[in-house]
């Protein structure tokens, strides 16, 4: 079965492709993109679309490579042993799976998700180079080897926040997600409000996407928080009559908070507004 995006997802053709020659070389897809562009997504609707179990990895600075695979429990391990608890003969009964470990033990192929592998330390990456590569691992507390079954789907998202070592980026298929052009954007927002009045969201995204253009922007507004701000829009009545109305030369969008995510920008786009107003 070929990816070709759900009811609930578009995927241009670039990304479609890319899903599915990661499939065929069975190499980890990794995907890089603008914050809101639907990495994390991607997994999600990948699963659904073929039928297949999703084991989510979000990863944190503190994530260590060693807690995808397993961690050893031997602090229960002690406390049972003070407790006189039988089960501190069978090492096993303190291998806590990790979710590799789950993902390599699923009875069916499953898709796998790394989420913001960027987020760990530099080294991460590297230590996941031959379970990602040969897909097993061993166990040294059981002295057993872990193969995996079914060779998962393996979705890896980035943020760029860090470079990724070449080691590693030479074992995965790569694509970049490109921000969606006002054709692709229509069609999403079509996905997610099939109701909503074309007036609407027509000068919605036109607004949305004049914020994207201005010069200077430290965050500029992404898939997710344009999704965001429509749902506002549609819920009062008011702020869309605001918009269907709206000047831009007088002011910034109504709802703005759900675009604009850090003061700086909000001072440019008043910033600019003023001028606008001043020039009027």
């Amino acid at each position: 079965m070929k990816f070709t995006g759900t009811e609930n997802y578009v995927a241009t053709e670039d990304l479609q492709m890319a899903v599915n020659a990661a499939i065929v070389l069975q190499r980890p897809l990794l995907i890089k993109g603008e914050p809101g562009t639907g990495k994390t997504l991607l997994a999600e609707e990948l699963a659904k679309a073929l039928g297949a179990p999703l084991i989510q990895w979000h990863i944190k600075s503190t994530t260590k490579a060693q807690q995808g695979l397993y961690e050893y429990d031997a602090v229960s391990r002690l406390r049972d042993s003070q407790l006189g608890d039988d089960k501190v003969h069978d090492i096993s009964n303190y291998i806590v799976k990790g979710k590799l470990w789950e993902a390599f033990s699923a009875e069916e192929q499953c898709i796998l998700l790394i989420d913001e592998i960027d987020k760990a330390d530099i080294e991460f990456p590297n230590d996941l180079l031959l379970e990602l590569d040969k897909m097993e691992f061993y166990v040294y507390e059981t002295k057993e080897r872990i193969v995996a079954k079914n060779r998962p789907i393996v979705i890896i998202t980035s943020n760029n926040e860090k470079e990724l070592p070449d080691a590693f980026l030479r074992r995965c298929f790569f694509h970049y997600i490109n921000f969606p052009d006002a054709e692709t954007m229509q069609d999403i927002v079509d996905v997610h409000f099939p109701q909503a009045q074309k007036e609407l969201v027509k000068d919605a995204l036109e607004i949305f996407f004049d914020v994207r253009k201005v010069p200077g922007m430290k965050k500029k507004p992404s898939t997710s928080e344009l999704i965001d701000w429509l749902k506002l829009l549609m819920a009062d009545e008011l702020s869309a009559k605001a918009l269907l109305e709206h000047d831009p030369a007088q002011a910034i969008p109504p709802l703005y908070g759900a675009l604009v995510k850090n003061e700086q920008d909000v001072h440019l786009l008043q910033r600019l507004a003023f001028m606008a107003r001043r020039r009027g």
